[in-house]
């Protein structure tokens, strides 16, 4: 198998792995948003709907953006070139998972 090839499924596992993430985080949402608050007591049902609802957001994002990712790469690779990842979509997106995380540590503690 030669080498462009190769780089060309590596794009395509990763468009995959960018589904996997936003699928995982959208079940994360179902399970924040609507799970747990039908196990607790109701007093904070407000708060865990609204990391659900930011997780299902954040899920939708990753797989969109991967899908626009895995355009610009392709486009690249086809040009005999080569596309980082910008900085700015990273910090973005860890720091959105991050914030989430953090919101949801706090809303299952005060519950």
């Amino acid at each position: 198998m030669d080498a462009s090839r190769r780089t060309h499924l590596a794009n395509e596992r990763t468009y995959l792995a960018w589904w996997r993430s936003g699928l995982a985080a959208i079940a994360l949402a179902v399970a924040i948003g609507a799970v747990l608050p039908q196990l607790s007591d109701g007093d904070s049902d407000t708060g865990l709907v609204g990391v659900g609802v930011g997780f299902g957001v954040l899920g939708v994002a990753v797989v969109i953006y991967g899908a626009v990712r895995e355009r610009v790469v392709a486009r690249a690779l086809a040009a005999g070139g080569y596309e980082p990842l910008p900085a700015r979509a990273t910090v973005a997106l860890a720091a959105a998972a991050a914030l989430l995380g953090i919101a949801a540590v706090v809303v299952v503690l005060l519950d």
